[in-house]
């Protein structure tokens, strides 16, 4: 599975390392993603997330279900890709 945030939909950037002689090397700006499981109460079960810290704060903030419906609907993941744990 890709480096992508599943609420957010923030995933790793290119840039540059710069030297002190101002020389430029490839390298990538890695998104802070884990894992976490949260209890889905309208389906009544478990399920995995791979989000990045500011996906947490949004789902603190808005709430587990208005979060899901909201990246869905923006195209960050869709139901299928959701990791349903204990069926």
């Amino acid at each position: 599975m890709s480096k992508i945030c599943q609420i957010t939909g923030t995933k790793a950037m290119v840039g540059n390392n710069v030297s002190h002689s101002k020389r430029r090397t490839k390298r990538s700006f890695d998104v802070n993603l884990f894992t976490k499981k949260f209890f889905y109460v309208e389906q009544d079960c478990w399920i995995e997330l791979k989000l990045s810290a500011a996906g947490l704060r949004i789902i603190n903030k808005k709430g587990l279900d208005a979060a899901l419906k909201e990246a869905v609907e923006k195209g960050y993941c869709d139901w299928k890709s959701i990791k349903v744990l204990g069926d």
